[in-house]
């Protein structure tokens, strides 16, 4: 912090069910001088995934959907989707989808499903559908993903991994099966039962002052205040914006110590999932089609480790995890019994290596 490589962060430790570390460093907002705490409130971005994923899970086990069904049993507008393909010599031409996309192809990003930078880049930014903020529309999530429907896609179902819209149409699904919205599904099955008072798409009044500030690393390692003309609207619409767009891949705000209540039920199995859920959910469905990195895989909503050699990090096979946009991340080592959530708010973030040093740090304190 000392060099302002990070404006400030938080890090929590939870080893066997107790949170050992829960510390904060440097700034809130570096301008005001306000100091970071350990409540401090973070745009998590895609570790939202985790979240909608883990309600879709639920609502199989209240067999309100099977994973393995089209999607288009939920969303209608799903049954017949196109694919563009790009061609050699430039352009693409758009084709049939060879099969239905499932839920399942939704939870693993295997839809073939971008964020609107594929071939057919030229029609979804016509269509105002690119990259993964949402906070600023002026619409429900359900008339977004609607619309996404009648674009064309990156790749075949199946085909391969492509990271995109999956879990904002998985928070869709969870609208339609529910029949509640997703704000509210989520407010009560998942943040009251787990104690979650911190986690929401959009900020009440009245924690306006909790809320981290977004800062820009230069490539020169400088770092300057986000603003309007950051990438993904510099500070963003979360406390003033329409309140209307529920992103389940990319929208909510949380903290260490929430965010950590939501990782240690599933890591303890329960009570808003079962044991063996949690197993499909943190078990590799992809095998080659998702080399994300060396030595991992991804399952329904998760990265998961399956050779720590391969991966040349410390830690065990089994971890699973994911991060944010905004420079946050989290890991569940069931091996070790460990939880992590780290957060700060970098965007872009270039030339930090604050995660590697945290997990070694980590690693090394274990007996």
């Amino acid at each position: 912090m000392a060099e302002a490589k990070l404006p400030g962060a938080v890090l929590q430790v939870t080893h066997d069910g107790r949170t050992v570390y829960h510390r904060a460093v440097g700034h809130r907002d570096r301008e005001s001088d306000a100091p970071m705490r350990e409540d401090t409130i973070f745009r998590i971005a895609s570790m939202s995934k985790a979240v909608v994923s883990t309600v879709v899970m639920m609502l199989q086990e209240r067999g309100a959907l099977l994973i393995g069904q089209p999607v288009a049993d939920f969303l209608p507008e799903y049954a017949a989707t196109t694919v563009a393909v790009a061609k050699d010599g430039g352009g693409y031409e758009v084709v049939d989808a060879a099969r239905s996309i499932t839920i399942r192809d939704l939870l693993t990003h295997s839809a073939g499903i971008g964020y609107g930078g594929g071939p057919a880049a030229d029609q979804w930014r016509a269509a105002g559908i690119q990259h993964w903020y949402f906070g600023h529309r002026d619409e429900p999530i359900r008339e977004t993903v609607r619309r996404m429907a009648a674009l064309p896609m990156d790749a075949q179902p199946g085909e391969r991994w492509v990271y995109g819209y999956n879990t904002d149409i998985l928070g869709a699904v969870v609208e339609v099966a529910s029949g509640r919205a997703l704000d509210a599904f989520l407010e009560t099955e998942i943040f009251e039962p787990l104690g979650m008072q911190d986690t929401s798409f959009y900020l009440p009044p009245d924690k306006v002052d909790r809320l981290a500030a977004v800062y820009s690393r230069t490539a020169d390692g400088t770092l300057q205040r986000a603003d309007a003309n950051t990438p993904f609207h510099g500070q963003g619409h979360y406390v003033a914006g329409p309140r209307k767009s529920f992103s389940g891949g990319a929208g909510l705000l949380s903290t260490t110590a929430d965010y950590t209540r939501f990782l240690e039920a599933l890591r303890q199995g329960g009570p808003i999932l079962s044991r063996k859920s949690v197993e499909l959910m943190t078990t590799d469905h992809l095998g080659d089609l998702a080399a994300l990195f060396p030595g991992g895989g991804f399952g329904l909503g998760f990265g998961v480790v399956t050779d720590p050699g391969a991966r040349g990090q410390l830690g065990s096979a089994g971890e699973y995890s994911w991060g944010g946009a905004y420079h946050t991340t989290f890991w569940v080592d069931p091996v070790e019994r460990l939880t992590v959530v780290y957060m700060t708010q970098v965007l872009p973030a270039p030339g930090l290596r604050d995660f590697g040093k945290v997990r070694a740090l980590i690693y090394q304190a274990l007996e």
